[in-house]
């Protein structure tokens, strides 16, 4: 049986990447980060690792998380705060997700449970 260990995140700025996916997922370094990897792990002890790697290419990723909420709202908001941004998207009608990007441009979704 396979389970999934980690996700591994592109991202140009791996210490900008560690301050926003720790705040954004409550998640805490696992070993001390450098300039071109770091791995984050939930500061509960359950869920899945995320691994920031370091990259070169200017272009979003193919990758993305779907984030699941009670409170779609309020995350957004603090999700912004944080420093995402909103993606330009065009929503279907009754959908249940918004699309963000984190500070290196990577989409990824909030979608209400």
């Amino acid at each position: 049986m396979l389970e999934i260990g980690a996700i591994v995140w592109g991202v140009k700025d791996v210490f900008r990447a560690v301050e926003f996916w720790s705040a954004a997922l409550d998640y805490k370094l696992k070993y001390p980060a450098s300039e071109g990897w770091a791995i984050l792990i939930p500061k509960n002890g359950n869920g899945i690792q995320i691994s920031l790697n370091k990259i070169s290419s200017p272009k979003a990723k193919r990758h993305h998380i779907d984030l699941f909420t009670d409170n779609q709202e309020r995350e957004v908001e603090r999700l912004l705060a944080l420093g995402a941004t909103r993606k330009e998207w065009r929503y279907e009608e009754n959908c249940d997700y918004v699309v963000l990007q984190d500070p290196d441009g990577n989409p990824f979704c909030v979608v209400q449970r």
